[in-house]
Parts: C-alpha cells; sequence; structure tokens
C-alpha cells in the first residue's frame, strides 16, 4: 500500500484521498450516513465549499463522530472555499462557514474560483451577466492570508487556477498557495498545470478524478474507456481503482464523492494498486484515441462552470 498522505509546502500533511460532499440534491441525512460510513472505512479528508451547501451536513456527521470517539479533530483533514461572491471579505465569509460546519478552523481553505460574482450570487452555475469585470486577486489573497493569520485555517490555496493565475499571485503573495484543486483524471491529465505547481512545491489535489459520472456535466468516458478497463482486468481491480491510482501516481491526492458503502470501499481500495510503467504509457495514448476516433472528451469545459473558463484568459 502507498502512502496514504503527502506532506504540503507549509509541513502539515494532507490525506491522498478525500471525500467529496458536492452533489445537486444536497439531501443532509444521505450526506452525513456518507460521512459517518466514510469515516468507519477510513476516510479522514472531506471536501466541502459554501456553494455546496453541505458544510452543515458535513460538520454535524464529523462533531457526532469526535464527541463519541470515532476521531479526533487533530487526525480529519476538512476542506472548505472561499465563493466568488464574497471576495470582498474572506475573514467573514471563512467565519460564515465555520459556524456551518461548528468548527474553531478548516484544515485547508480555498479560493473556489479566479472570478469575481456579483454579491447575491448564491447559486452553483452562475449566468455571464453574474460576473464582476474585475477581480483584485492581490486585495483576495491578502484576506486568505488574514484567516491563516487570525488561525481560521491551517493552510491557505486556490481551485481552478492556470499556471499565469498563480504565476500572477506569486508576485504578491506573502504565502504562497498550499494546494491548486483542479479537474484531473486520465482524459484530462493537466501535465503543463502538474509541472508548472511541481515547481512551486504547490500540490495538485484532483476533483472529479473519475471524470464526473453520476454529475449532470460528467460522463462514464474514463472508467469505460477501454484501456482503462483492460488495465483494470490486468490488475484484477475496478476500473474506478485504475483512474484513482493514476492520479496517486502524479502525486495528486484525489477528491471522489460518493454516498455509497461499496464505492467508498472500492475507492480507498486503489491505495493498494500500484501501476506499472506500461500502464502509464497506455494511459497516456487515452487523448490521442480520442482525437483519432472522436471520442467524447471528459475536460473541464464539460462542467457547469464553462461560462467562468470562457473568461479566463489561458487553459488549465
Amino acid at each position: 500500500m502507498r502512502s496514504n498522505q503527502v506532506r504540503l509546502n507549509n509541513g502539515i500533511t494532507i490525506p491522498v484521498i478525500g471525500m467529496g460532499t458536492f452533489s445537486m440534491e444536497n439531501d443532509r441525512k444521505t450526506t452525513e450516513n456518507g460521512v459517518h460510513m466514510a469515516l468507519k472505512i477510513g476516510y479522514r479528508h472531506f471536501d466541502t465549499a459554501k456553494i455546496y451547501g453541505s458544510e452543515p451536513a458535513l460538520g454535524n456527521a464529523l462533531n457526532e463522530a469526535i464527541i463519541d470517539g470515532v476521531v479526533e479533530r487533530e487526525d480529519i483533514f476538512v476542506t472548505s472555499k472561499l465563493w466568488g461572491s464574497d471576495h470582498n471579505d474572506p475573514v467573514s465569509a471563512l467565519k460564515q462557514s465555520l459556524q456551518k460546519l461548528g468548527m474553531e478552523y478548516v484544515d485547508m481553505y480555498l479560493v473556489h474560483w479566479p472570478v469575481k460574482l456579483k454579491p447575491w450570487v448564491c447559486y452553483p452555475v452562475p449566468k455571464e451577466e453574474d460576473f464582476e469585470k474585475v477581480l483584485d486577486m492581490e486585495k483576495t489573497w491578502s484576506g486568505m492570508e488574514k484567516c491563516l493569520e487570525m488561525g481560521l485555517c491551517r493552510s491557505i490555496g486556490v481551485s481552478n487556477f492556470s499556471s499565469a493565475k498563480i504565476e500572477a499571485l506569486l508576485d504578491f503573495a506573502s504565502v504562497p498557495p498550499a494546494v491548486n484543486q483542479v479537474e484531473m483524471h486520465p482524459m484530462w491529465r493537466q501535465k503543463k498545470l502538474r509541472d508548472f505547481c511541481g515547481d512551486y512545491r504547490i500540490h495538485v489535489s484532483a476533483y472529479s478524478p473519475l471524470g464526473g459520472p453520476g454529475n449532470v456535466w460528467g460522463s462514464t468516458a474514463v472508467v469505460n474507456n477501454p484501456i482503462i478497463q483492460s488495465i483494470a482486468l490486468k490488475h484484477r481491480s475496478t476500473p474506478a481503482q485504475v483512474a484513482l491510482s493514476w492520479g496517486l501516481s502524479k502525486g495528486a491526492s484525489v477528491i471522489v464523492k460518493s454516498f455509497n458503502e461499496d464505492r467508498l470501499k472500492e475507492n480507498m481500495g486503489a491505495l493498494d494498486l500500484k501501476l506499472d510503467d506500461c500502464d502509464l504509457l497506455e494511459i497516456e495514448k487515452m487523448e490521442e484515441e480520442k482525437i483519432m476516433k472522436g471520442e467524447f472528451l471528459v475536460n473541464s469545459t464539460t462542467s457547469p462552470y464553462k461560462t467562468i473558463q470562457h473568461l479566463w484568459d489561458d487553459e488549465i
């Protein structure tokens, strides 16, 4: 079994497999039950955000588990995110998230997107008219650093930032981001971004590491890909485990959303799978096959934030 944690550039460690808590239904009981199951299976990394609406359910489940002695607060890693309408005051936004979570601090606080939304935008799929034209990222990051200084979080980072966006951020940041959380999987491999982040010791955390099956913008193209299925057969594993193991092999952590006990166990089993060089070379062919055969490619333009990405000046 590979190590289940990696050390960030600020010295703290992050579990490499995390449980995502976003769902369109956002059913509180389903989320709470899923978190309790995940804790029993061994998950210690939990990902949420203001806009997911899952902070109260996640916090309630984790606090119940802490009170019951299932886990210590120091043993879990909780990530939340600054929504685009809160760039003017990250400290107040994080305090609100902590109140919903019922916690004194989060382990990671991320800038969710490198865009600013109008103050009233509190739904997960913004419209084009919801965007502000200018984002003062220096002011936002100063607020994020203030959160860190105040002990409201243990680490700060970004999400959905391109290499150019991070490079601009590093020009004025007193504290560099510890993490960049982006969509990443065998059919959207993010090599340029991974290389850039590696140069600056910024850890890449992958959301939708299976291509987002089950989400309205996602697809089963990754887990149904013949190369992934062939590798799974070879190792007597599952396509999901192959896709997750690929992400782990690139030094990333992976955030997988499931509230199903069998799926949660299956995903954690990726820690026991080690892909060999031949497997990794085969996976590198997947994008080329897509171009040649015209297959559907799952990439960040399939997400509900397609509008946001059109506003960027470069690709991630």
